[in-house]
């Protein structure tokens, strides 16, 4: 009882309500064309042409609710005056497979997946057809309960004025209102005064149910359609995939920045005193290092703060030769194996290698026992194969590098993103290796 005593005092209420009658309102200028048809069948009776009237107003009325920018409208209007969180429609497109990264653990072996057809284009198309039809139904709704609440409220403020203003001096009128079984009649009485002031709170409480009502219904009939919601979570989807992108990015290159920088810090302070021009060497190849992580570092903060980045880091197989002198600046035995034509890798393929060498030999770094670290990249028509095999076993030890655990997991799901195969684990007693196959098809 409260609560509706509450609604009844609230603006939104009657903004509600205003929404309501507006529809109905902009529902009059069909009138006359609807109107058309019964006025050229004269022979039929008043009632026909009165119902063929109202079908034709309504399907009219269907035919406007088919419209884009009158979805739009009556969302607008319903955030506003209903008060309903209702979000804007969205492009819906053809359906798209996106894939969930996994979990993948040491050694791992991730194969090339079969495609697929997709089954789900037709359903999904015969829901976006069956979705149209949902602001039709809300307008014809949101106008037939507009013009009923009008009606309604208009008729009990004509009878409260009639019951009030018609007894003229002292003259018994006939006019009167009915409601629940009683009759107040015209005749200046105090009940009948009553029942006239009773009309007032009957018409809010109209506007109220007029309110709950479209209010209800707004999500129901406005909101987001199956495809809508499918086409918003792909959207979704694929920001948090840019961002797991760009966390990957970051990690490889910021990771592998910092453990050479680490090790060459370490080495400059060594050969300090004995050799000064190394550890100038040492300390210029940080200065080089650390610039190109600033770089991305730049780039992927320019993108997560929702800024225009003047040019993605383009990191390609072409700057692997200065990946490996930073290494052997590091105090780190390379020994690379090129061969094919690199310069045809290009575009996402070519980036994805660069990031893939740099993963594994940072982790040949901060893992690795010394000795040399053997690289190999061979670059066929159909196929680019990448590997990376470093020294686990007896030696110097290990350095004590801290990690995330995200490294070898990251690199599964980016080969996995391109179709390819990754094997990852000990190669003999005192090895690691990893091998990695990327198709040169699938490149872009």
């Amino acid at each position: 009882m409260v609560r509706g005593i509450r609604s009844l005092l609230r603006g939104s209420t009657y903004s509600g309500a205003f929404f309501g009658f507006c529809g109905a309102l902009a529902s009059l200028p069909l009138l006359p064309f609807a109107a058309l048809p019964a006025l050229a069948w004269p022979s039929a009776s008043y009632g026909a042409r009165v119902v063929l009237t109202l079908l034709v107003w309504a399907a009219l009325i269907g035919l406007v609710g088919l419209a884009r920018p009158t979805r739009r409208l009556l969302i607008a209007g319903a955030r506003r005056l209903l008060r309903v969180p209702l979000p804007d429609p969205v492009a819906v497109h053809r359906p798209v497979a996106v894939h969930l990264p996994v979990a993948v653990h040491r050694p791992v072996v991730v194969h090339r997946p079969a495609r697929s057809p997709d089954s789900g284009a037709t359903s999904s198309a015969r829901a976006a057809g069956s979705d149209r039809w949902r602001t039709p139904v809300w307008l014809l709704l949101h106008v037939a309960l507009g013009w009923a609440t009008a009606l309604l409220c208009v008729s009990l403020i004509l009878a409260g004025l009639v019951i009030l203003l018609v007894p003229v001096d002292g003259m018994q009128a006939e006019a009167g209102i009915s409601l629940f079984g009683r009759t107040a009649r015209a005749d200046g009485g105090w009940g009948s005064r009553a029942v006239a002031l009773g009309c007032v709170p009957l018409g809010m409480a109209g506007c109220a149910v007029l309110t709950g009502t479209l209010r209800w219904l707004a999500p129901k009939l406005l909101g987001p359609s199956s495809a809508e919601r499918l086409a918003l979570a792909a959207e979704r989807e694929m920001a948090l995939a840019e961002r797991n992108k760009l966390a990957h990015e970051l990690h490889d290159s910021i990771g592998h920045t910092l453990t050479a920088a680490t090790i060459q810090a370490a080495v400059a302070g060594e050969v300090l005193s004995a050799d000064p021009a190394a550890a100038r060497a040492a300390m210029r190849s940080i200065e080089e290092s650390t610039r190109a992580a600033l770089e991305d570092l730049d780039y992927v903060l320019g993108v997560l703060r929702a800024e225009t980045a003047d040019a993605t880091p383009t990191r390609t197989l072409a700057d692997l030769p200065e990946l490996l002198d930073r290494l052997r600046h590091a105090g780190a035995v390379v020994e690379p194996e090129l061969s094919g034509e690199l310069a045809q890798v290009q575009g996402t393929l070519s980036r994805a290698a660069y990031r893939i060498l740099q993963e594994g030999l940072t982790n040949a770094l901060r893992h690795g026992t010394g000795g040399p670290i053997e690289v190999r990249v061979a670059a066929a028509p159909d196929v680019l194969e990448l590997g990376v095999v470093n020294r686990t076993g007896a030696g110097t030890g290990p350095r004590a590098f801290p990690t995330s655990g995200h490294g070898l997991p990251g690199l599964a799901e980016r080969v996995r993103l391109l179709h390819g195969e990754i094997e990852a684990g000990p190669d003999g007693p005192e090895h690691w290796r990893l091998a990695v196959r990327l198709p040169v098809q699938l490149s872009a």
